[in-house]
């Protein structure tokens, strides 16, 4: 009798005790914006994609420095039908915390342009760029690479965080010396026009253009 007394209020305090021991992690607070993502109600982060799919960077900054690049040689181009795609383990992208869901209309939507007044100067991103084509082992014309943000500004990417950027080789069929012409770009107006006409929401259109810029657009049933 005794010994079924003692058992039954050991499994009592064990649960008592583990009920007291949860982590406070589980509040859904916001994460601090050093790779993780900010985190919102209903599984969702701030920018209306899933919790912890992209990395946060620092955000614009009134004045920007040369930010470390991987090792040389480290990164590797992909290709989807001849088109370069960025190394995920080098340029995983990384959004800006101050370009959210609610706050479109005042930032990358707003009349008059967003992505002016945070770009990095060319001071600190031709330095960038030179470092980062040692990280890919891009050996072409560097005026026919562009320093590309993975996630565009227009769609909320941040704007230094080396996570962010890579060297985009020019297209297949691209004429040697005839500058920076990538396809990639138009994909990103095309995202930043459904973002804002609320076609699609902004996590929804960075999760697209991190997995394969190629295909972000059918992804969304934008064509």
């Amino acid at each position: 009798m005794h010994s079924s007394y003692r058992a039954a209020s050991s499994v009592l305090f064990a649960a008592v005790f583990l009920a007291g021991c949860s982590p406070a992690a589980t509040d859904g607070s916001a994460a601090s914006p050093t790779g993780t993502s900010a985190t919102g109600p209903s599984g969702t982060d701030a920018h209306g994609g899933p919790q912890g799919a992209i990395a946060v960077g620092a955000g614009p900054q009134t004045t920007y420095t040369v930010q470390k690049q991987p090792p040389a040689g480290s990164c590797h181009f992909r290709y989807e039908k001849g088109e370069p795609l960025e190394d995920p383990a080098c340029t995983p992208g990384a959004i800006s915390p101050a370009v959210t869901q609610t706050n479109l209309k005042s930032t990358i939507c707003r009349k008059g342009g967003y992505t002016s007044g945070i770009r990095p100067s060319t001071s600190v991103t031709g330095k960038e760029k030179e470092l980062n084509a040692a990280s890919y082992g891009y050996k072409g014309r560097m005026g026919d690479a562009e320093y590309d943000h993975l996630i565009s500004l227009q769609l909320g990417g941040d704007p230094n965080d080396p996570r962010n950027l890579w060297v985009e080789p020019p297209d297949p069929g691209h004429k040697k010396g005839g500058g920076v012409n990538n396809r990639k770009d138009p994909v990103e107006t095309k995202l930043h026009t459904a973002v804002c006409s609320g076609k699609v929401t902004l996590g929804a259109a960075q999760k697209a253009i991190v997995t394969d810029w190629t295909t972000a657009l059918s992804t969304l049933g934008l064509g």
